[in-house]
This record gives C-alpha cells, sequence and structure tokens, in this order.
C-alpha cells in the first residue's frame, strides 16, 4: 500500500513562533512536514544569507522535534526572473538559486520548488522565454552538483501552466534533476485544462504535488489563485486525489493556503486539513504517521 506524507505551507501558520514551536505545532495540526518558503519579500529573502550558526540553529530544531522540510518553496524569481530584460536582474536571480541550494543542502532539504515564470511584474517576449531557458539549465548545473531536485511549478500564469508546458521546458534541459511539481488549483482553473491526461501522461515527472483552491479563468472572469477557502472553489479535489490513488503516486502533498487578515489562522488550518482528511478516507489515501 503507498503511504504519502502531507505538509502544510509556511505562510498558513501563526507568525512570533521559534522554529520550534513551530515544528511542533505543525505535528499537532495533523501534519508531516512543512513547507519552507523563501518568496520575494526583504525578510525571508534574508534566509539565504543564513550564517553557520543560523543554519544550526534551525538544523536543531529539525531533529529536536523529530520534522523534516520537503520542499524549499523558492518564489523569490517573482521579483528578480530568470527571464529578466535586466542583465543584472538575470544575476541576482541565478546568485539567488545559488544560495537556495547551499541553503537546501545544509538543512537536509532534497527539492526545491522553482516558479513557473520566465517574468512576472516586467513585459513577456521571446526574449525573455529565451534568458528564462539559457538560465534553467545553469540552475540545474548548479543543483545536480549538490543533488538537490529542481522541480517547476504549474502556475498562474500563462508561461508554464501545465504539465505540457513544464515536461517540454524539461526536455530543452534533460536532467534528472529537473522535475515537475504540479499545482492542482492552478491545473484546473485555466479554460480548456485538461488535467486528467496531463497527470496521467507525466505521472513519472511528478516529485510533489500542491492541493490549492482555485477558481476558473473564463471570458469574462480572471479566476482566482489564491486565499480561496476549500471547498468554496472549483477544483475537483476527490478526482484529482482519486487519480494520484490509481496511478500509486508516493510523493508527498501540501495544502497550500495562506492565514487570512482575520480569523484563527490555527482554526483555519484545522478546518483544511479536516476537508481533505475526509477526502482521503474516501479514496483510500493513507497518511504517513506522524511523529511523536
Amino acid at each position: 500500500m503507498v503511504v504519502n506524507a502531507v505538509g502544510i505551507y509556511e505562510k498558513a501558520l501563526p507568525g512570533g513562533l521559534s522554529w520550534e514551536e513551530r515544528f511542533d505545532l505543525v505535528h499537532e495540526l495533523g501534519f508531516n512536514f512543512l513547507e519552507f518558503s523563501v518568496d520575494e519579500s526583504d525578510e525571508r529573502l534574508l534566509r539565504l544569507d543564513w550564517d553557520k550558526h543560523q543554519r544550526e540553529e534551525f538544523r536543531t530544531a529539525l531533529w529536536k522535534t523529530n520534522s523534516r522540510i520537503n520542499t524549499l518553496m523558492l518564489s523569490g524569481h517573482r521579483r528578480f526572473p530568470l527571464g529578466s530584460a535586466d542583465a543584472r536582474t538575470r544575476e541576482i536571480s541565478l546568485d539567488m538559486m545559488r544560495k537556495a541550494i547551499d541553503l537546501a543542502s545544509d538543512l537536509g532539504i532534497r527539492n526545491i520548488q522553482l516558479a513557473g515564470y520566465d517574468v512576472y511584474y516586467e513585459h513577456k517576449s521571446l526574449s525573455s522565454r529565451e534568458y528564462f531557458v539559457e538560465n534553467l539549465k545553469k540552475c540545474v548545473q548548479m543543483a545536480a552538483k549538490k543533488m538537490v531536485m529542481l522541480s517547476i511549478e504549474t502556475m498562474d500564469d500563462p508561461f508554464i501552466n501545465s504539465m505540457d508546458k513544464a515536461v517540454y521546458f524539461k526536455s530543452q534541459i534533460r536532467s534528472p534533476w529537473l522535475q515537475a511539481y504540479p499545482d492542482i488549483g492552478n491545473l484546473s482553473a485555466w479554460e480548456n485544462a485538461d488535467m486528467g491526461r496531463e497527470i496521467e501522461s507525466y505521472i513519472d515527472n511528478i516529485v510533489a504535488v500542491h492541493l490549492k483552491e482555485t477558481k476558473p479563468v473564463t471570458a469574462v472572469s480572471p479566476g482566482a489563485f489564491r486565499d480561496v477557502p476549500f471547498g468554496e472553489g472549483s477544483v475537483d479535489f476527490e478526482a484529482a486525489l482519486r487519480m494520484f490513488k490509481r496511478l500509486e503516486y508516493s510523493g508527498s502533498f501540501t495544502v497550500e493556503m495562506w492565514k487570512m487578515p482575520s480569523g484563527d489562522p490555527i482554526a483555519q488550518v484545522r478546518a483544511a486539513k479536516a476537508f481533505f482528511d475526509a477526502i482521503f478516507e474516501k479514496v483510500g489515501i493513507e497518511q504517513e504517521p506522524i511523529p511523536a
């Protein structure tokens, strides 16, 4: 029987906690691991420059609480994209990746989620696409040296919003150290999405899965790609998870959500966990036991 690990995104949890408190809370809420965030904020980008003592403190908290981090979610490339028209920005983006790979290696994190954007705030062009591919190749070469996986997430952006596109860009690099990280919400939100065929076709490229609620893109709506409560969007989680079960997917699932401006974030996470526990039971997915 396949047993899956289930994690929670760091940004769903309340702030102001020590790492040890945070890891204990993850287990208390019924999750196997925390997904670690290095986003575009100055605060989280500073994590890439943690010194030896800071890294040691983090590792000690992991070991003391019998915890692990499956993925470093590197969304900082939104601000400093690999495909930027500005040469200095591209240099920063590559330096960010080098630092992220070193940090992941030091902290025992085996996978780095790479956002599937050529650029986010800039104008998209054939040049931004080419810069992205050239720099993606450099990133994969850096990661391979440290035996750290890079996985392209399917995004809320047309550049890479399908498994077809993620695997196509993988074909331009051709490395076992570049794989795919589908976001079920993002995949299903786009018009003419064919998530079933794509998951079935590329299951051997999937190293992790995001479980996120969304609302669809239509001719009259841009859709909604975040802050949609579970059960209030359009994602057919039961069908998707039933498919992963049938395909004997053994990677991890991460519940991706953000703490809301108001309300109790712990209660919100508990509600999300209960939502998925019910679906897991219905489709026959067994979760890895929570460490004591």
